[in-house]
């Protein structure tokens, strides 16, 4: 009995001057392992006299149990100790002042065809919206679109399964919704527009608005009207000089391109004119009572223009300092 209190005394002392866990362990397996020293005298057990035996094993235990229970109580202990020195260390003091934080902005194309949309918004154009997969109807047919005209050829389209094809413009969306709603129409179908095309200047993806304006006496002066009032609002210029140069479009007749004069000449920024008679057949709007007009712009172009960008791509490569500059 006296080497089992002794060795409880080494054992209790030992786990009391640990300072780590690996070293906690250590002393557990030197006193309880396989060949610890409380260990090897239970395994002595049976050289005592039988009538010793139970209070030698009861006495060997009550020992085991009391060292288990002291070294649970350091490891606990051990453990505080280690979360709080890792609270310490990465303890914040809420009371600071916060650093900078950073804020988004919208994209520049985003912020272009907001204002463009609220300019049209502003004289009683409503948004529409339609597929970016359209089949051949909506996207050539209805347009008057005859099947050997240019527009077609695979290396303008992006043809997809089942004949469909990436909508090549957004007139679809005004073919959509005169098939659904009769004149007055006025609307404005912003939307992605896609075709084989990449350099400085264009991209397979971008991004156009197309206007509508159909009803009864629409004339060609209502588009000019439009037009011009429209991008001498969106350069902010009163006396912005436009003009309109005779062009050809399946969809309007007669068609026009428009153009505006800057520093470095006259500049293209659209396509325009009188909505084809056939179109309005094919959309079942009598063609001898309404009378329309549509134009085209592109997003992008203008965004190009309104903040100075050369080249188109930057707009689509996600490089933040350039995307930082419109937050």
């Amino acid at each position: 009995m006296k080497n089992v209190n002794d060795i409880l005394e080494s054992g209790l002392a030992a786990v009391a001057a640990t300072a780590d866990l690996i070293e906690l362990e250590q002393v557990k397996a030197r006193f309880l392992g396989k060949s610890g020293e409380l260990t090897e005298l239970l395994k002595q057990l049976g050289q005592l006299p039988a009538e010793e035996r139970k209070a030698a094993g009861a006495t060997i235990n009550a020992a085991k149990q009391t060292f288990e229970a002291r070294h649970n109580e350091r490891r606990d202990a051990l453990n505080a100790e280690k979360l709080a020195r890792q609270l310490q260390a990465d303890a914040l003091d809420v009371t600071l002042p916060g650093r900078g934080g950073a804020t988004g902005g919208l994209h520049p194309v985003t912020l272009t065809l907001q204002r463009i949309t609220e300019l049209f918004a502003s004289i009683g154009f409503a948004v529409a919206d339609g597929p970016e997969i359209e089949n051949d109807f909506h996207n050539f047919q209805a347009l008057n679109i005859p099947e050997n005209h240019p527009a077609r050829a695979m290396q303008d389209t992006f043809y997809v399964e089942g004949g469909d094809v990436l909508r090549t413009h957004t007139s679809p969306i005004q073919v959509r919704y005169m098939l659904n709603n009769q004149p007055p129409i006025k609307i404005v179908a912003p939307g992605r527009v896609f075709r084989v095309d990449s350099d400085a200047t264009h991209s397979p993806m971008f991004h156009q608005m197309e206007g509508l304006w159909v009803d009864e006496g629409v004339s060609f002066a209502d588009l000019k009207a439009v037009m011009i009032d429209f991008l001498r609002r969106f350069f902010e210029r009163d006396d912005l000089q436009v003009r309109f140069r005779p062009s050809f479009f399946p969809f309007t007749e007669p068609s026009a391109e428009v153009d505006v004069l800057g520093e470095r000449g006259w500049l293209e920024v659209g396509g325009c004119g009188m909505v084809h008679p056939n179109v309005l057949k094919n959309v079942g709007i009598d063609p001898e009572k309404y009378t329309g007009f549509a134009f085209g712009i592109g997003i992008d172009r203008f965004a190009m223009l309104r903040y100075g960008v050369n080249d188109l791509r930057l707009f689509f490569e996600n490089d933040l300092n350039f995307l930082k500059q419109f937050n």
